[in-house]
């Protein structure tokens, strides 16, 4: 049987409504289960608050116990001379965190405790109407590559606890968005919370994304730009061959069609801009007919 409400949130009989939410959200802080794991005396002082509240919370019911119509458990007292319906007792413990009446509702939700459960257990609160027994939302950011983001993969995440799980990257999936993994969150006490995992992608070393489309150079040889011919060109997918046209220039753009990015479900181009490269230690041949080419036909880039 519980105590005196009075008593077990500590307030005087003549507190305001003020005074014995603000008495209440102290205990809360102080006992809430989350805050406390494996305690069971502070579990069952929780239990005793959250009862004692859900009898001063609603002002109906708190006019019953002063007049003695209702014991602490907001039992109907007979006998006592009071021969209206039953209030309807508290809710085993969480009292009026339950699907109680509109008194105990209003009173939980101006409570805010969203933001008080929130702080505990590193995850997202719970809203208020989603019931105490549940656990906690855990939140956790995983960076991806721009592959695993257009075809797809499979990462793993671990969090603070130590625990790892496996994230099913999408087909198409952009930077910023969420990917919630049903009751991976924290326990509760009638079903688990859920792990909501946003997505990073990191920069990439070779493509930048412009849109739906991707933009990358690839360098090409003197040979190749002159004589034009096959050459091997990376993509999010895989190289693949592509052919550069005779006479080719830097800055001349090959478009690769739907081997770019996605984003609101259509794939764009992938636009590689050649770059003619020379090597590192220029071959005497290349030499020699570079020489002979300036002699003969000046060249001068811009004009004809």
């Amino acid at each position: 049987m519980a105590g005196d409400p009075y008593k077990e949130l500590g307030v005087a009989r003549g507190a305001s409504a003020a005074e014995i939410k603000a008495a209440f959200r102290k205990l809360a802080k102080e006992l809430h289960p989350d805050k406390n794991p494996g305690d069971a005396r502070a579990e069952e002082r929780f239990k005793r608050a959250s009862a004692a509240f859900d009898i001063l919370s609603d002002p109906e019911k708190k006019a019953q116990f002063d007049a003695g119509r209702i014991d602490a458990d907001g039992q109907q007292k007979y006998g006592g001379g009071y021969g209206g319906g039953s209030s309807g007792g508290t809710t085993g413990g969480f009292g009026g965190f339950g699907a109680g009446g509109p008194g105990g509702r209003a009173a939980f939700e101006d409570l805010d405790l969203e933001e008080l459960f929130g702080r505990f257990g590193g995850g997202a609160a719970r809203g208020p109407g989603r019931g105490m027994g549940r656990g906690q939302d855990v939140r956790a950011t995983l960076e991806i590559s721009l592959e695993d983001s257009i075809v797809g993969a499979t990462r793993r995440i671990q969090f603070s606890d130590g625990r790892t799980l496996d994230v099913t990257i999408p087909k198409g999936a952009a930077s910023g968005q969420t990917i919630r993994l049903r009751g991976q969150g924290a326990p509760g006490r009638t079903e688990a919370g859920d792990a909501l995992i946003e997505l990073r992608i990191a920069v990439h070393p070779v493509f930048k994304v412009d849109g739906t489309d991707l933009t990358m150079d690839l360098p090409i040889s003197v040979p190749d730009a002159v004589l034009g011919g096959k050459v091997e060109c990376p993509t999010p997918d895989g190289p693949v061959s592509v052919t550069v046209p005779k006479g080719a220039n830097s800055g001349q753009t090959l478009r690769l069609k739907g081997k770019g990015a996605y984003a609101g479900g259509t794939r764009g181009d992938l636009k590689a801009r050649l770059i003619v490269t020379l090597p590192e230690t220029v071959d005497p041949i290349l030499q020699r007919i570079a020489e002979d080419w300036r002699k003969s036909r000046p060249y001068r880039p811009g004009k004809s």
